[in-house]
């Protein structure tokens, strides 16, 4: 690219690849600063829960939690930050520090409190620091005010966002690119940041980062790209996207799912059989509370935490759900502690759904109490007795060993653990768990995405020889990385394995992540330098032999992508699975959309964020597809904030705005598989323009991060009638059982070794606290 656009580019490469600049600098400050607080652990406030009928599980666990978090140490959790903020207080007014270390401790304060979610009182500190800087020896006033001018900035952009985006939320808050929808109504934010960014922007015009925030703050006040200084503009063009898909509108606010909190997990699943998608959240602050919010079947959901038994239940940076004990009723699994290290040893909890609208935590009782930092689990049948076993990917490091646990269902609500025998006990910092039969011998394996280190392949191997097949040891996992070609991303985040090109192998899709100077990667890579550092995802095609091609390039996906939470499903009914990425990092200033891919017939992936009005800039987290009004196509519900206190934001609920394509909602039930057929694998095969077509999917939750309904709602494109539906159980020897005569557009259910097929009523509803029936289906 070249261009009066771009004339701030030229210094970019040697300020992105390193240096000891005030810009590597502001990113150690704003995002990675750990030490300088009060090393006193200082109690919260906040009450112990309340006696309560609860389950003596729950209660037990409620009380646990509470304790872990009043002795949490804001010194060694950098995500305490009204505590830190008090420790930083305290140090500049006990002592009388020279202006240098006056300097530092004010603007680590400025920054607490910024983190900490007072973005007016970092801004007054951030003032105050003015007075400082005369007192700063000669060589370091330059370097210094340009931090606390760029700094001001982005309190003042902060604040801007809390006074509009949040108090005063829209459906179009924070889409970029930002169009009048999203305007700031109360406009001092923006305009003040836009000073200081101009201000710091020329003396440093190669700093990406704060280019691309200028940029997003005239978007906010409806005057980009026409009042943006040329030489710092961003092309509008690089925004538009590869096709045009219909615009998803976020209507969360209208049917009670705007809820405001922090980095957490998403369930999009029928908990109560009614033939309803409910949601369940997690915000994963230490004392944030899960929240279950029901299907009222009206187009409203009412939140029922307090009578589903979940008081206390707090934390957890996600969720996933399965069917653990076969009584019909989806369970819930808690995860806590990741990114946290030694303050990390918080327990996980699963919630028994008791199928009376209330889930207590059994975790104690059913063996699978463990204090390992963790976010990721995977519910699988390893050894295909028809029972769901469980697999944790921990958080490992050079001072903490915490190995992955492999759980074995003892069909009696109690799990042993035996992940050292079986070979699963990996010691790495795992970020995602996949499962999958990637090879068709027919036992599910694992796949583990790991931060900072080579990911791991593990080959479920079966019974090692003169064992009883059924007993938990001696089975065995084998390491297959090298053969299999999967070890990269070496920064990664969630993982899962899907059939992206409809051939019956599964493939694996491996997001990137970064930490550091992921702002200035992105917006590097949304104008396509070259030389960019950042991480990029893979995408590997199953080549049937036990080995995989890497094709990321080919499909279109290698971008930089700082990916947290993610999951696909299928956004138009053409049986092609697509992507939806929610990114960020824990910075304030990493404001970089979420991404939507959608897959053009297994041939490429069409970035087609900006189209659907998918592109929110704030950070995404647990991701869940599922068709929530029963209209036939898939809603996206998405969990929205970030790691600090303050950083929190309203989720998101983009409802499908429909299409014309056939589709169908497959239940299936397991009798000697587990009773969801977790792992099952369905093929579709359809009569489409004179041709036989034929689409698979596999029963998961769908990603590592975000539970996506267990029900398989499944497009089948423009297809004229189904010709038979297969359904390979998760057994030994994958039993195959084919069913005809099944009607496109409606809801089956297919239970394990009986004929035929069971059409399945279900309401279908509009969104919208206004909105009447519309019909049943």
């Amino acid at each position: 690219m070249t261009g009066p656009t771009l004339s701030f580019l030229a210094p970019w490469r040697t300020r992105i690849h390193g240096g000891s600049d005030g810009l590597a600098l502001s990113f150690l400050c704003i995002g990675l600063l750990v030490c300088g607080c009060n090393r006193q652990s200082t109690p919260s406030s906040a009450p112990s829960p309340a006696p309560s009928s609860r389950a003596v599980g729950s209660v037990r666990m409620a009380e646990r939690l509470e304790q872990l978090a009043s002795k949490s140490d804001p010194a060694q959790n950098p995500f305490l930050n009204r505590q830190r903020a008090e420790g930083l207080r305290k140090r500049l007014t006990d002592g009388r520090p020279d202006p240098a270390a006056e300097f530092d401790l004010r603007l680590e304060l400025a920054l607490e409190l910024l983190r900490a979610g007072d973005a007016t009182a970092a801004t007054q500190e951030l003032a105050r620091i003015q007075a400082v800087l005369p007192g700063l020896p000669p060589e370091k006033r330059e370097e210094s005010a340009w931090l606390v001018a760029r700094f001001t900035g982005q309190a003042y952009l902060r604040l801007g966002e809390q006074e509009n985006c949040i108090a005063m939320h829209t459906s179009e808050s924070c889409l970029v690119p930002i169009g009048q929808g999203g305007m700031h109504e109360d406009q001092t934010g923006s305009r003040t940041a836009i000073s200081y960014f101009t201000r710091t922007l020329s003396s440093r015009p190669e700093d990406l980062e704060t280019v691309w925030l200028l940029n997003l703050a005239y978007m906010t006040l409806n005057e980009y790209p026409d009042k943006v200084p040329r030489p710092w503009l961003i092309p509008p063009r690089v925004f538009q996207s590869d096709y045009e898909l219909p615009r998803f509108k976020d209507v969360a606010g209208d049917v009670g799912l705007a809820i405001r909190g922090r980095a957490g997990g998403a369930i999009m699943e029928d908990f109560d059989n009614d033939g309803w998608l409910d949601v369940m959240k997690s915000s994963w602050g230490l004392r944030d509370p899960l929240q279950f919010f029901h299907n009222n079947g009206d187009g409203t959901f009412t939140e029922k935490t307090k009578e589903a038994g979940l008081e206390g239940i707090v934390g957890g940076l996600n969720l996933v759900q399965a069917d653990y004990n076969n009584d019909g009723y989806r369970d819930v699994l808690v995860l806590r502690g990741a990114w946290l290290g030694a303050q990390g040893r918080l327990p996980n909890s699963l919630l028994r759904n008791n199928g009376n609208g209330t889930f207590t935590d059994v975790t104690e009782e059913a063996g699978l109490l463990s204090f390992y930092p963790t976010q990721t689990a995977v519910w699988f049948d390893y050894d295909g007795d028809g029972w769901l076993d469980l697999f944790i990917g921990n958080e490992s490091s050079p001072v903490q060993r915490s190995p992955c646990e492999l759980y074995h269902n003892n069909h009696d609500g109690t799990f042993t653990e035996n992940a050292a025998a079986c070979g699963a006990a990996y010691v790495g910092f795992v970020k995602g768990v996949a499962c999958g039969d990637y090879d068709h011998d027919g036992r599910p394996d694992l796949y583990l995405s790991c931060f900072q280190e080579p990911n791991v392949l593990l080959r479920n191997a079966g019974p090692q020889a003169g064992s009883s097949a059924g007993r938990a040891p001696p089975w065995k996992f084998v390491d297959m990385t090298s053969v299999a070609g999967v070890a990269e991303p070496i920064d990664s985040f969630p993982a899962w394995f899907f059939d992206y090109d409809n051939d019956g192998w599964l493939d694996l899709f491996v997001a990137s992540y970064s930490w550091e100077n992921s702002m200035t990667k992105v917006a590097a890579d949304y104008l396509g330098l070259a030389d960019n550092p950042g991480e990029r995802p893979r995408l590997y095609h199953n080549q049937g032999d036990g080995t995989f091609r890497d094709v990321t390039k080919a499909m279109h996906l290698d971008r930089v992508l700082v990916v947290m939470g993610a999951n696909f499903g299928d956004l138009d009914n053409d049986g092609w699975p697509d992507l939806y990425l929610g990114t960020g990092d824990p910075v304030l200033s990493s404001l970089m959309p979420n991404r939507m891919f959608r897959n053009a017939e297994g041939k490429l992936f069409q970035d087609v964020t900006t189209a659907g009005g998918f592109g929110h800039v704030q950070k995404g987290h647990g991701i869940a597809f599922g068709d929530i009004d029963n209209d036939g196509d898939q809603d996206i519900f998405a969990v929205l904030g970030g790691a600090y206190e303050g950083d929190t934001f309203q989720s998101a609920l983009f409802e499908n705005p429909g299409n014309s394509h056939h589709w169908l909602t497959l239940v299936l039930r397991g009798v000697k598989s587990n009773r969801d057929a977790l792992g099952a694998e369905a093929e579709i095969e359809v009569l489409q323009n004179g041709n036989r077509r034929h689409i698979y999917a596999t029963v998961s939750t769908g990603g590592s991060f975000g539970g996506n309904s267990l029900q398989q709602e499944i497009g089948l494109g423009d297809a004229q009638a189904i010709g038979y539906v297969t359904v390979r159980w998760p057994l030994p020897g994958r039993p195959a059982q084919i069913v005809t005569n099944v009607p496109m557009d409606v809801a089956v259910r297919i239970e394990e070794n009986r004929s035929g097929f069971e059409l399945l009523a279900r309401k279908r509803f509009r969104l919208g606290a206004n909105a009447s029936d519309v019909s049943h289906k």
